[in-house]
């Protein structure tokens, strides 16, 4: 299969994705609403979920549930399941994994600027010679500094654009990263020159976050990466639902709103 047709099944026909995020057991112990999430799929697919990005125990023992929508390999893991910071990964599983489970990509991160800046780069290199050979697509969680916020610089859009630009030299195929909710973000995708995904944003109210959501879009996202803001939200399907009207039919937060209280 060429990567291009990977990638078609990633995105919709009109280049854009709501992608849920269900990897957070390869990070951290903060997980809550994740195994209830992948029993509501089918809801989820039905109200316009494209993708997800999936373990290789999920796609083991939740198969069932995950055969309804189409799904991205996390490849790499913390060094430290009980640091919720993130303080480094290392590659767990391969692009070859991946495709012995019939995932439409991979994605790995990397922290441009962090003390272990050449270990991620390596990492995110190597899997991307791997992906090219296979056909496959590769998004980089390319994050300034580290996975945790640790200073301004770390929202900062330029520096964001940078670290975006340096994982696409590596290989990447698709970004997926901070935004930091001003105009300046539009730097972020002009320097990435490839796809973007918003990277889940902060956890506020859902109306809040549907305004977020609009502005990545208006800034040139192709769409967002999405955990807690749908996971631990009580109707998931309905912040499906809204995240679908802005991403795929370019409705305000307002009309997002509207139809996640709608009953």
């Amino acid at each position: 299969m060429s990567k291009q047709r990977r990638l078609s099944r990633i995105f919709a026909k009109d280049g854009k994705s709501v992608t849920l995020a269900l990897d957070g057991y390869h990070f951290s112990t903060k997980t809550a609403g994740i195994d209830n999430t992948l029993s509501q799929l089918p809801d989820l697919v039905a109200q316009g979920l494209d993708c997800a990005l999936v373990t290789y125990g999920m796609l083991k023992n939740f198969g069932e549930a995950l055969s309804h929508v189409r799904v991205v390999l996390r490849v790499d893991s913390t060094v430290s399941i009980f640091d919720n910071s993130v303080p480094d990964t290392v590659a767990v599983f391969s692009v070859e994994d991946a495709l012995k489970v019939a995932a439409e990509g991979v994605v790995c991160m990397t922290f441009p600027g962090a003390f272990n800046e050449e270990k991620t780069h390596l990492m995110a290199m190597q899997l991307a010679q791997a992906a090219d050979r296979w056909n496959m697509p590769l998004i980089v969680e390319s994050l300034p500094y580290g996975y945790a916020v640790t200073s301004d610089d770390s929202n900062n859009p330029t520096i964001i654009a940078a670290a975006a630009r340096a994982a696409v030299e590596l290989g990447a195929d698709v970004i997926k990263t901070r935004f930091s909710g001003t105009d300046e973000d539009r730097l972020i995708v002009e320097a990435a020159g490839v796809p973007v995904l918003a990277l889940g944003g902060p956890k506020t109210g859902i109306e809040g976050y549907f305004q977020f959501v609009q502005h990545c879009m208006q800034a040139g996202a192709k769409g967002v990466a999405v955990g807690r803001n749908i996971t631990q939200d009580p109707q998931p399907a309905k912040v499906v639902a809204g995240l679908n009207a802005i991403i795929h039919h370019n409705a305000t937060a307002e009309d997002a709103y509207s139809l996640y209280m709608a009953h």
